[in-house]
């Protein structure tokens, strides 16, 4: 009797410490961002996010590596985007600005989906309203789609022979890094200080 007592304590005290690993590592093995991430990806955070090539507003040719040089906040909209837009580059700006103020440094980084009126002129007007700091694109129609099919993201232009055409898209800002690329994405329902909030908790562990 004594030896089955053993044996069952020794059975709880092992799921124990099992139902112990899996909330202290979140079952998400060697993720060093386990504790910080409120979203689940298919497919893993490596499914989303890679190499562009876009046109910076000096008409330049760049890369993503020459832009997403440090943390970077990542949003694909267009300039002529009547509420949505202004109003997630806003909070996201906001954001980069309270990061600031916690010692992280952050670029807003804005990608449009709008390349036939997105000139770099125009998206560099944009930037430049919005915050110092802000990094606009646009590009060609297929660099542009090449851009959006990597973060997986969602655009249809309405009908182009109306000169204040709309364009549906995603709204997703994300969060990427030159080392570790896209760690975590965020919705409209993010305000800038739960944004905030969550990339220290990202950039905490770097």
């Amino acid at each position: 009797m004594i030896r089955l007592y053993a044996i069952l304590a020794a059975v709880v005290l092992a799921v124990g410490l099992g139902a112990m690993w899996l909330l202290t590592t979140g079952g998400k093995g060697d993720d060093k961002f386990a504790q910080c991430r409120a979203s689940q990806i298919a497919g893993g955070a490596a499914a989303i996010g890679g190499p562009f090539q876009l046109i910076n507003a000096k008409g330049e040719t760049v890369s993503d590596t020459d832009v997403i040089t440090e943390p970077t906040l990542v949003y694909f909209g267009y300039t002529f985007c009547p509420d949505v837009c202004p109003f997630d580059m806003s909070r996201n700006a906001e954001a980069v600005d309270i990061l600031a103020e916690r010692g992280f440094s952050v670029t807003p980084l804005f990608i449009s989906i709008d390349p036939d009126r997105d000139t770099p002129e125009v998206i560099g007007d944009y930037a430049f309203n919005l915050h110092e700091r802000m990094i606009a694109l646009t590009g060609s129609p297929e660099q542009v789609k090449a851009a959006s099919q990597a973060y997986k993201t969602y655009y249809k232009a309405h009908d182009k022979s109306d000169e204040y055409y709309l364009v549906d898209h995603s709204t997703f800002t994300y969060l990427v890094t030159p080392q570790d690329g896209f760690i975590e994405f965020f919705n409209r329902n993010d305000t800038a200080e739960q944004m905030a909030e969550k990339v220290s908790c990202f950039l905490e562990k770097m």
